[in-house]
């Protein structure tokens, strides 16, 4: 067949194969969970990063200078009020007290004698049989006397001192930490021997922004806070995500603006009786600060982060995904405040986020339906 003759027919087979193909099937829905916005009024909690400490901390130093002898206590141990913690070598502060005896004695004997010369020079100046100067000089014996066993005395009772000091005791009640300090060591009143802490109750600090606190000033400011009213119930939630059992209780409120940070610092305390928590750890802490009526809201697994902003996707009247930013407002439990962006009796996606795009067909179901789930096509 001619050249003239194949073009005709080539045109033909073109034609008939182009009337064949047929155009790809639209995109099965994908099948997502949804749940309503619902509206209304929601606690505003406040939640903090917080350091724990000890309600007391007393660094332990000894009142007088001596070799360490002993270590009386076991390192991290709870102990009581006056428990001994170490003891100094005693030597020296007995034979200093036996010196303060002896000193005493003699100031005693002196002060006898000068008061039984001014008895007996009395009378016989009186009498004229001795002359007023030796009276005088009798009873100026007799005062310096007195004085000198009233310094005795106190000599004596800093000897004594000195020698109960040597056992070095802990002023407070609480866990006493490791020794900083071994035996055999010279040790003096700088030295710092251990540190003893008060934990029950224990000592949250936490800092609140400018913000937070420009919206709570009036109520921070009042006369009677936080001195009878105190501030709000606070709870503490654990490394493991546990909440601590025992409610805490805002007390002190600084005086300033910490203007490296930014914030203001707030002190509470915990009950802490079984001595769970101890100083040094952090803790997230949380208040209920008030309540916001008639507050729209949605799950917080219905809200995504991306390039700094935040996203719901809502299931449109027309069967698709409709992405939108959102403004947040506070959250409280695991629902989040939506300020703009929603409106009440639209329905959020849950699920499936992952497979929506803006416009993606979708097929909602109720949260919570058991046959809900991703279509294995989209996934």
């Amino acid at each position: 067949m001619t050249a003239p003759r194949l073009a005709p027919a080539l045109a033909v087979l073109l034609l008939a194969s182009g009337c064949s193909r047929k155009d790809p099937p639209p995109p099965r829905p994908v099948d997502v969970l949804v749940v309503p916005v619902v509206q209304m009024d929601v606690p505003v909690v406040g939640e903090w990063i917080g350091t724990l400490d000890g309600s007391v901390n007393a660094d332990i130093r000894p009142k007088v200078e001596g070799y360490l002898l002993r270590q009386l206590y076991k390192e991290g141990q709870f102990v009581r009020r006056n428990a001994p913690l170490f003891e100094i070598d005693p030597r020296q502060f007995r034979a200093a007290l036996e010196q303060a005896r002896g000193t005493l004695a003699r100031a005693e004997a002196q002060l006898s004698k000068a008061s039984k010369d001014v008895e007996r020079f009395t009378p016989l100046a009186a009498d004229r049989a001795i002359s007023q100067q030796e009276l005088d000089n009798a009873l100026a014996a007799e005062r310096d006397g007195r004085g000198a066993v009233a310094a005795a005395n106190a000599a004596l009772d800093q000897a004594t001192f000195n020698l109960e000091w040597t056992k070095v005791r802990s002023p407070i009640e609480g866990i006493v930490g490791i020794a900083r300090t071994q035996v055999g060591d010279l040790v003096n009143t700088q030295s710092v021997m251990t540190t003893v802490s008060t934990v029950d109750p224990i000592r949250v600090t936490i800092g609140i922004s400018e913000r937070e606190y420009m919206e709570r000033a009036e109520l921070i400011n009042r006369a009677s806070y936080p001195t009878t009213e105190r501030g709000p119930s606070l709870d503490l939630i654990l490394e493991d995500g546990a909440v601590f059992p025992e409610k805490g209780k805002a007390v002190l409120v600084d005086r300033e603006v910490n203007v490296k940070t930014g914030t203001l610092t707030i002190k509470g305390f915990f009950p802490n009786p079984h001595n769970i928590l101890r100083p040094g750890q952090y803790a997230r802490i949380r208040a209920e600060m008030g309540m916001r009526p008639n507050a729209l809201v949605v799950p917080q697994r219905a809200v995504t982060e991306l390039q700094g902003g935040t996203r719901v996707a809502v299931a449109a009247a027309d069967g698709k995904a409709d992405i939108r930013s959102v403004e947040l407002g506070p959250r409280t439990n695991d629902l989040f405040v939506v300020e703009k962006g929603l409106k009440p009796g639209e329905s959020v996606i849950v699920s499936g986020l992952q497979y929506l795009r803006p416009g993606t067909p979708i097929a909602p179901k109720p949260a919570g339906s058991p046959s809900a789930a991703p279509s294995p096509s989209a996934r």
